[in-house]
């Protein structure tokens, strides 16, 4: 590894109130882990470097948040590694929700592999059949999630609450809401918190792999997702606040 250009030296750097913000997040898990009786209260975990650092919290204060992956069936081989390397490191793995096979060979029999590229309403199809579909069955019957969602991501998160509250679905909670990148990069390097290896080749949000690109000195950090539509349409749907 080239120390030069790895996470840590490229994006460890905790702001000034890191430690007010991380007794403000370990008082959101607990509050989570207390929303629901015993194995209603789940935490998505994208494989993120934000949801590592919930990982490794909800492991620390020993709490009753049993995680899940979506496992799109498009994920780089770094990123599955990860539960593997969760199981050995926290004593359990998350449990993984895959999508409905006959529904992905339909799909892209109909429209093929690279269907996403040819536009929006493409691409948000696939994401529906690869990760809201899983979604919704993992969180049957579940009273609460917590997710790694930061304000600082973009503009379409910027005001993202600590909890957020939608008729007929789970309470969501955002414990790292208020982070910087700096913050998260800083917990996993003083926690040797586990971490994709791609984050050290410049990829610092990952999704399935023919949708995610590394950045280039001064990108955003999202803007390896979706890099081939506008700037505002570049959620997959799992984070958008429902109405009320």
């Amino acid at each position: 590894m080239n120390f030069a250009t790895d996470a840590f030296s490229l994006y460890a750097r905790p702001s000034p109130t890191f430690a007010a913000k991380l007794a403000l997040s370990r008082e959101q898990l607990r509050a989570a882990a207390a929303h629901g009786p015993l194995g209603t209260v789940l935490l998505a975990n994208s494989l993120g470097a934000e949801d590592m650092v919930l990982t490794h919290l909800i492991a620390e204060l020993d709490l009753p948040i049993s995680g899940f992956v979506l496992d799109t069936g498009a994920l780089h081989a770094e990123t599955l590694a990860l539960i593997e390397r969760i199981a050995v490191r926290y004593g359990q793995a998350p449990q993984v929700f895959k999508p409905r096979a006959e529904a992905v060979i339909s799909f892209v029999s109909q429209h093929g592999e690279r269907s996403m590229y040819d536009s929006i309403a493409q691409r948000k199809a696939c994401c529906a059949l690869r990760k809201l579909e899983p979604l919704e069955r993992a969180l049957a019957g579940k009273t609460a999630w917590v997710t790694g969602l930061r304000r600082e991501q973009s503009d379409a998160r910027a005001e993202v609450p600590f909890v957020e509250h939608s008729p007929g679905k789970p309470t969501k909670f955002n414990p790292l809401a208020e982070w910087t990148q700096g913050d998260v990069w800083h917990f996993i390097q003083a926690n040797q918190v586990p971490y994709n290896p791609l984050h050290d080749q410049f990829y610092p949000s990952i999704g399935c792999q023919p949708c995610t690109r590394p950045i280039a000195a001064g990108e955003d950090i999202r803007a390896g997702r979706w890099w081939w539509e506008q700037e505002g349409s570049q959620e997959c749907g799992l984070h958008v606040k429902q109405e009320s």
